[in-house]
């Protein structure tokens, strides 16, 4: 296997998904005390979320509830309620590429503007004949950090334990 040419670096998001985004809230919003710092809507997607925050500044997580806006289309971003993980990664395009030569099957779409504002493309949960290697189950977001991600993060990894 050649040498991985990028890194992830930390966890983006978590996407958790049920028929009431509002439950969801009572729990992550009301009783967690995350901040809700946007919406994102979409008929493609089949999804009503909330966008939420845990922590701040260049290392905080995003927490989306959601909800689908048609419980009987697909996607059913309310069947799997851990809907998927986001990974932040240092160059989105060489992890595809060489993740690709790897066998790792994505799910269509291909490298895409996610709603958050940053390039992201999914992991499949499940692989095939021609790209075995999948989530095992989980589908897996791989999101472009930005610049002060990548910056935080390096930091991180230069400060002694």
């Amino acid at each position: 296997m050649s040498k991985r040419p990028f890194k992830v670096l930390g966890i983006q998001q978590i996407a958790i998904g049920g028929p009431d985004k509002l439950k969801l809230q009572k729990l992550w919003v009301d009783l967690f005390g995350l901040e809700v710092t946007g919406t994102f809507r979409s008929e493609r997607e089949n999804v009503d979320e909330d966008i939420c925050a845990l922590g701040t500044g260049p290392l905080k997580v995003e927490v989306d509830l959601m909800q689908p806006l048609d419980p009987e289309k697909k996607p059913a971003v309310h069947a799997t309620p851990l809907n998927h993980v986001g990974l932040w990664v240092d160059d989105l395009p060489q992890a595809v590429a060489w993740l690709t030569a790897q066998g790792v099957r994505f799910a269509p779409g291909g490298i895409r503007r996610g709603g958050a504002g940053f390039d992201i493309c999914f992991v499949h949960p499940k692989g095939n004949d021609e790209f075995p290697v999948g989530g095992e189950g989980v589908l897996i977001e791989l999101v472009q950090a930005p610049p002060e991600v990548v910056r935080a993060f390096a930091s991180l990894a230069a400060t002694p334990a």
